[in-house]
């Protein structure tokens, strides 16, 4: 069993000017250049027992542990280790990663663990302003009410890439799928957009079909040409970005119900003015529209 002396042993031990040192040897604590966990917990504000459990997982162990009292001892050349491993901590990053880090002397693989943690501290600081926008939009007591059309479109020939995708993975598929259109497609004839399978939203997986405007008949990889049909959608469009475009959707849904319709099919974006116009994120504009159909009291 290891025990640990926080108080520096020789003080513990009035009756006594040395102790037994690491090496077994008796010589003054303050000669051998190591410091005890309560001397090292002081400098690098790790507490004792934080200090006590990075030594059980092998992310941070002592210089040496006494084999005759089992107190533990660190190396004034540990504490810069110790303050990486207490910032990376604060940051969230698990501690197999902060592990591989300070141990590996490559200094590229380093590096790229380090940039992909970053990437993923700035994902979730944007879901985190994406909910603050959201619900300071909800909380609102005077809530701008959406302008709602209901349209029959006219057909219309696309170049589509269209899958089977889980909610998750939505985002990453559109902009790979989308990529791969623009590489293929000369020349546009409307702004893209996308169409989304209602199982998305109920059932987290579901068909996503996104595509660009083009007589061109493309058949390249994925994309196929596909022609849409006349439909009945009701629509509304979403300004600025798009952290809180579901409370969008959510008001539509509402007059969809209360104007007696019924959702007939996906739902349809059309990306009026998106990122690949401008990186304004306050000008782009999104068209949402459901496919819907008047519902009589018994499809009701």
């Amino acid at each position: 069993m290891i025990c640990d002396s926080v108080m520096n042993p020789a003080s513990s031990l009035p009756h006594q000017e040395s102790q037994l040192s690491p090496t077994g040897r008796g010589e003054n604590i303050g000669m051998n250049g190591l410091l005890t966990i309560g001397e090292f917990s002081r400098i690098t504000h790790l507490s004792v027992k934080t200090l006590r459990r990075y030594h059980e997982s092998g992310l941070l162990e002592p210089a040496t542990v006494d084999g005759f009292s089992g107190y533990r001892y660190y190396a004034t050349d540990q504490v810069a280790t110790a303050q990486i491993i207490s910032r990376f901590r604060s940051m969230q990053m698990p501690e197999r990663e902060v592990r591989a880090i300070i141990s590996t002397p490559d200094s590229d693989a380093r590096a790229q663990l380090i940039t992909e943690h970053l990437t993923r501290l700035e994902r979730r600081l944007d879901d985190t302003r994406s909910a603050v926008t959201a619900l300071r939009r909800l909380l609102d007591p005077t809530p701008p009410t959406i302008e709602v059309r209901r349209i029959l479109t006219e057909p219309c020939s696309v170049a589509a890439i269209s899958a089977m995708v889980d909610a998750p993975d939505v985002l990453e598929w559109y902009s790979l799928a989308m990529a791969e259109i623009d590489a293929a497609v000369g020349r546009s004839d409307g702004p893209p957009g996308g169409m989304y399978d209602n199982e998305l939203f109920t059932e987290g997986r579901g068909v996503m079909t996104v595509y660009v405007p083009t007589a061109d008949m493309l058949f390249s990889n994925r994309i196929r040409p596909m022609t849409l049909p006349p439909t009945e959608f009701a629509v509304t469009v979403h300004h600025g970005p798009h952290d809180d475009i579901d409370v969008t959707y959510g008001a539509l849904g509402v007059y969809v119900e209360t104007n007696g319709l019924a959702i007939a099919g996906p739902v349809r974006e059309v990306y009026a003015v998106g990122p690949r116009d401008t990186e304004n994120s306050t000008l782009w504009r999104t068209e949402i529209g459901w496919q819907v159909f008047a519902a009589s009291p018994t499809t009701r």
